[in-house]
């Protein structure tokens, strides 16, 4: 198959006819054909083929062509082409989420700006349009999508089932359901990759990670709906823990348990913006505690060995890991944020009083000439890590982002791993070319999945 960017224009004929220009019908081995297949998506419309005298790569279409395959605009974009049968512009790429508010300036609300930047990237390349699911038409298998016009406005084309769909549906509550999982069940039925699949509930990762040794190795222990015996037992061996929600996020919900055997147990929490810290003298007043701010019900709670992590200015560190698949459909770490906790703060979230820095400054502070070695140590077990995520995993991932956290020694751990992370790492100033480097990670791997792009193409 060869694959070529060419220059698509449009024509006001009412019959079906592509011209090509000399040399691309001469790239596409066209030569004596009167007819040829004109594929987008999912559709395949039939055309009658002209030559014109042209220098370049262009192509033009009739209207009542370009009505038929509902080519969404004009511009640059790839061809292939399997043996002059058919010809296939491209790729149509669909990047679910949803609408957030109503306004036509901003049709996905806080979104917006994240969306554009995408579809802008893509406009070179691709045809690339972001849709919520009340604009499928399953019946006649159509999106009413929503691409960016010439003056950086929004337009609304509709266009056949894309070629490939990033799946960006924003939060928990927006894809569950019954309405979403069918959703997402008939675009695989349709051949058409689906990343990346819904989000992770926490015990969903330390699930699939359970039987994968190289994993393992870099886990801390973890009990999921852990009975109170189990805690007390895990506080004792470990001295201190992290008691999570399975389905929380942006740290809502987690506690730091401590035991001190001549001091007794200890818990700080979040509460009405502000860090609790409270002591008991014994586990059962503890856990009387934590039965009474959350009506007993803590079956949907996780349980995770405290690791003793880097500090500065006595304040823990982590880091986030924003990780890819690329062209070449491998992991590749595309962005890395050091979050410094607040004082007396359970995590490190920057809402919670924490505080964001590049990693290369946390760790020069924290392990001087060796901070290259750790860094580059840490991304090789991110990608490692990153992998054993998809080999068990039962559905299509294309981003990540890992809560990765390093000891004293050196030694790296990962906490959590987010199936669709959020973006919050790149408004860092020194990390904005990181961020635009995650979003090309998008477009290549989303090129790769559509097989618009050569696979050994770097």
């Amino acid at each position: 198959m060869s694959l070529t960017i060419c220059n698509v224009h449009f024509t006001q004929q009412p019959e079906r006819i592509v011209w090509f220009s000399s040399p691309l019908a001469k790239l596409l081995k066209l030569g004596g054909r009167k007819s040829v297949n004109v594929k987008l998506g999912n559709d395949v419309v039939p055309a009658t083929v002209r030559t014109i005298k042209r220098k370049g790569n262009h192509m033009y279409m009739s209207a009542g062509l370009r009505r038929s395959v509902r080519v969404p605009k004009t511009g640059n974009v790839y061809l292939a082409n399997d043996e002059g049968e058919e010809i296939q512009l491209g790729p149509l790429i669909g990047v679910l989420t949803d609408s957030g508010s109503r306004s036509s300036a901003a049709p996905f609300g806080e979104r917006t700006g994240f969306v554009r930047k995408l579809l802008q990237l893509g406009q070179k390349k691709a045809y690339m349009f972001a849709f919520t699911p009340r604009d499928i038409n399953w019946h006649q298998e159509k999106i009413n999508g929503w691409f960016l016009d010439g003056g950086g406005g929004w337009t609304r084309r509709i266009v056949p089932l894309p070629d490939v769909i990033y799946n960006r549906l924003p939060n928990r509550r927006a894809e569950t359901g019954s309405t979403i999982t069918s959703l997402r069940e008939r675009f695989v039925r349709k051949n058409i990759p689906f990343f990346n699949w819904s989000f992770f509930n926490k015990s969903d990762v330390y699930k699939l990670l359970d039987n994968d040794p190289e994993a393992l190795v870099h886990l801390p222990e973890s009990v999921n709906s852990p009975t109170p015996e189990k805690i007390k037992e895990l506080l004792e061996k470990h001295q201190f823990l992290y008691y999570k929600p399975s389905a929380g996020s942006l740290g809502a919900g987690i506690y730091r348990l401590t035991y001190h055997p001549r001091r007794g147990y200890f818990i700080r929490y979040r509460r009405s913006g502000g860090n609790v810290l409270l002591r008991f003298s014994t586990f059962g007043g503890l856990m009387k505690m934590l039965r009474a701010r959350h009506g007993g019900n803590l079956s949907q709670y996780v349980v995770q060995q405290g690791i003793r992590l880097i500090e500065i200015d006595n304040c823990p560190i982590d880091f986030r890991f924003h990780m890819h698949k690329d062209g070449r459909n491998e992991w590749v770490v595309a962005g890395i944020g050091a979050k410094k906790a607040g004082r007396g703060s359970v995590t490190t979230h920057i809402k919670n009083g924490g505080s964001l820095m590049t990693p290369e400054q946390a760790l020069t502070r924290t392990f001087g000439a060796r901070s290259d070695e750790v860094l580059r140590e840490a991304k090789a077990v991110a990608i490692k890590l990153s992998e054993a995520i998809e080999r068990n995993y039962s559905h299509q991932l294309g981003e990540l982002g890992l809560d990765i956290g390093i000891d004293r020694d050196g030694e790296v751990f990962m906490f959590e791993a987010n199936a669709k992370p959020g973006r919050s790492i790149f408004k860092h100033p020194a990390l904005k070319d990181q961020g635009k480097a995650s979003l090309d990670y998008i477009l290549e791997h989303c090129l790769y999945l559509s097989k618009f792009r050569r696979r050994d193409e770097s």
